[in-house]
């Protein structure tokens, strides 16, 4: 069984934190702490607040056929650099379980968990869209691909 990095983060700038209980900020992986790190980090004035998962976005289950609600990490405002203000939820995922990403294929018992994990995040990440969508946000979904960028190809 693969161990997670998990743990409680403390803000170096809780003037941006806009979620609530500041003093219980949770990560459950290294990614999701680097992320912490970085919307909290020293001199990054285009984040002007953000929260961890802090909104409930209710969504139907594919499997079992029932409202659920789905917590994404994190809800960021910042300014880009034409001064423009933008609102987004963050998802931290694997690349492999992004379903509007993901080639699955084959018949192991992995290939069949990792299928339905994308289609529970399928059906979550929709959700998340339209949630998104009626209050002009944008949600993004952030893979290691993205974490990691090398300009090596």
């Amino acid at each position: 069984m693969k161990k997670y990095t998990q743990g409680i983060f403390t803000p170096k700038h809780p003037e941006r934190y806009c979620g609530p209980n500041i003093n219980n900020i949770k990560y459950r992986s290294g990614w999701e702490h680097s992320v912490l790190s970085f919307l909290d980090q020293t001199g990054r004035t285009s984040i002007l607040h953000w929260s961890s998962e802090s909104i409930s976005i209710p969504y139907v289950h594919p499997l079992l056929r029932r409202v659920k609600m789905y917590v994404p990490d994190f809800f960021v405002i910042y300014v880009d650099r034409n001064s423009k203000k933008h609102a987004e939820i963050w998802e931290i995922k694997p690349s492999k379980e992004n379903p509007f990403v993901s080639k699955l294929g084959g018949q192991s018992k992995v290939a069949y968990k990792l299928k339905l994990i994308n289609a529970i995040n399928y059906a979550k990440f929709t959700a998340a869209i339209q949630y998104c969508a009626k209050r002009g946000w944008f949600f993004r979904i952030i893979t290691e691909k993205e974490l990691f960028y090398t300009n090596n190809k």
